[in-house]
């Protein structure tokens, strides 16, 4: 099964994924949708030091936005705020320094946060694929514990805060990667058999989605959307998948291409006008399994999912 599913996947990413998909895609995309003005608006971006995030977050200092930065690192932090500060004339740019593969740490800055600042858009950007199985200090594999716990306790925290403001949205980069997997409730932690990097990641992406139309069922109040950025030339697809990169490199999209649909969620009225919980791609939304893909899981075990997340996630509330 796997190997039909990948074999699909590859075809399709092939024509979709690519830079030349994206400017298939772009001759239909409305111009006036990003011409907006942020002022007076806040925006959380995870992982904002670089590829995506830093373009994300540079696009919505530009339009006036307030950007509240969440990295891991401080240096690197620095860094690229003082290009998006250059770059957007916008000095209401602003670092928190955070790992979000510690469950600990996720709750505590997310409490500290709700208590010095007003939020109305939260973009879950922050991922990582680690291609050897490792646990952090907390006992937890990390993949799981940055791609889907730290971004299920931040977006679990920060929802009530977000029912305060008005057009309150929730934005989760996922990956086109998760079409090849199906929930699997019996190894979230990748404990059996031989571990794969990229496809422990595809599986965690696949749990964003199923999160994010879960959330999108029980809070009308926001508006949650995940998203595939397609194959995009970022240091994280560089380091993280270095035979990827090299055999694609000449099909890959820009970092701004794939930040675009992120941008697109984070700041227009045309997303928000989009059903709640639907997973987009070059600002449409598109299917969550691939045809005879066999990949949809029950709505018992997606509640399994959320369920076991809270129950793991209530051991580290501060």
């Amino acid at each position: 099964m796997s190997m039909y599913r990948n074999a699909v996947w590859f075809v399709k990413g092939l024509q979709e994924y690519t830079k030349g998909g994206y400017e298939a895609a772009a001759k239909h995309f409305s111009p006036g949708d990003l011409e907006v003005n942020l002022n007076g608006r806040s925006f959380m971006v995870t992982g904002a030091n670089s590829g995506i995030g830093k373009t994300t977050a540079l696009e919505i200092a530009k339009r006036g936005g307030t950007v509240h930065m969440v990295c891991r690192n401080k240096g690197r932090a620095e860094e690229a705020k003082e290009h998006i500060v250059d770059q957007s004339k916008n000095r209401d740019v602003h670092i928190h320094i955070l790992d979000m593969s510690s469950a600990q740490q996720v709750w505590e800055f997310a409490q500290n946060f709700q208590q010095n600042h007003t939020l109305h858009v939260l973009i879950n950007n922050a991922g990582c694929m680690v291609n050897k199985r490792e646990l952090n200090e907390e006992g937890m594999e990390k993949n799981f514990a940055t791609n889907t716990l730290g971004t299920y306790i931040l977006t679990t925290a920060l929802i009530p805060e977000l029912k305060k403001v008005e057009n309150p949205r929730v934005i989760t980069v996922s990956s086109g990667g998760m079409l090849v997997q199906k929930l699997n409730m019996d190894d979230l932690q990748f404990e059996k058999g031989t571990f794969d990097g990229t496809m422990a990641y595809a599986q965690n992406k696949r749990q964003q989605v199923i999160l994010t139309e879960r959330w999108a069922s029980q809070h009308k109040e926001i508006h949650f959307s995940s998203m595939h950025p397609g194959w995009a030339d970022t240091p994280a697809v560089q380091s993280s998948m270095p035979d990827f990169h090299a055999k694609m490199k000449d099909k890959l999209r820009t970092v701004a291409m794939g930040a675009d649909t992120v941008v697109w969620l984070a700041v227009s009225a045309a997303a928000a006008k989009q059903p709640s919980g639907l997973f987009f791609q070059d600002r449409k939304a598109v299917a969550t399994h691939l045809p005879l893909a066999f990949s949809r899981s029950s709505p018992q075990e997606e509640e399994k999912l959320q369920a076991t997340l809270d129950q793991l996630a209530s051991k580290f509330k501060p």
